[in-house]
């Protein structure tokens, strides 16, 4: 498949996400019962709780919410980046539909992520039906075989078949000689910085980390040069 991968029919991605609400105890009564449910499930440790656990809502599309997508292709020799992020979820998620529709919306057209078919783009596509938008092309997936799928996952490239771990983007970039993108920030920090330290442009930089990290992991697998940095463009 590789071999044959046009690279500009590629569209990269990565998102972030955080629970709904700053703390626990916002919860409406209805859903925090229902993370209560939830949070049974989830405990490994003697002394979690519901509120303990809280701090992982965010990586359940039911009881989180998208606040960044950072996009990127490869276009005339440079690697172009495009972010959609913000407080209100359903804008951002809108925004981001519609440049699917206009510019990601042919056959050839393939949307690539890290875990991104666990992660990404179920949790964007559950986030955009809860929020009443119709979903672009490239998530619909209802009736598709799974050779139709228009998507690539740098995961299951690595996988080879073997789906007993978890690889790490954090782990490939480093065994690759790739430059890490959790230089400043990792997942684990990203509801904090945006919750209580109010600095949603830092994790929006973080953001498009990834998404590079994403392509260069991609261009090692096809045995590609890896993007210079000068080469990087981030659209406002």
């Amino acid at each position: 498949m590789l071999d044959q991968l046009k690279l500009e029919d590629v569209l990269f991605l990565d998102i972030e996400t955080v629970p709904q609400h700053a703390e626990y105890g916002e919860l409406p009564e209805l859903t925090r019962k229902l993370w209560e449910k939830k949070a049974g499930y989830l405990k490994r440790e003697p002394g979690e709780t519901p509120e303990s656990l809280y701090v992982r809502a965010g990586i359940y599309a039911e009881f989180g919410k998208v606040i960044c997508i950072s996009t990127g292709f490869i276009h005339d020799d440079a690697f172009r980046i495009k972010s959609f992020f913000g407080d209100d979820e359903k804008v951002l998620l809108g925004d981001f539909g519609q440049m699917l529709n206009r510019h990601f919306n042919k056959p050839r057209h393939l949307l690539c992520g890290h875990n991104a078919k666990e992660f990404d783009f179920p949790y964007i596509a559950r986030r955009m039906l809860i929020n009443g938008l119709e979903l672009p092309k490239l998530l619909k997936l209802y009736g598709k075989k799974p050779w139709e799928v228009q998507h690539l996952d740098t995961m299951d490239l690595w996988r080879f078949g073997d789906y007993k771990n978890y690889t790490s983007l954090n782990l490939l970039t480093s065994i690759f000689g790739i430059p890490s993108p959790k230089d400043d920030l990792d997942g684990s920090m990203v509801g904090d910085t945006y919750w209580k330290d109010k600095d949603l442009p830092r994790i929006v930089t973080y953001c498009q980390k990834d998404t590079l990290a994403v392509a260069q992991l991609l261009l090692r697998f096809m045995g590609r040069p890896l993007i210079n940095p000068a080469d990087v463009v981030i659209s406002e």
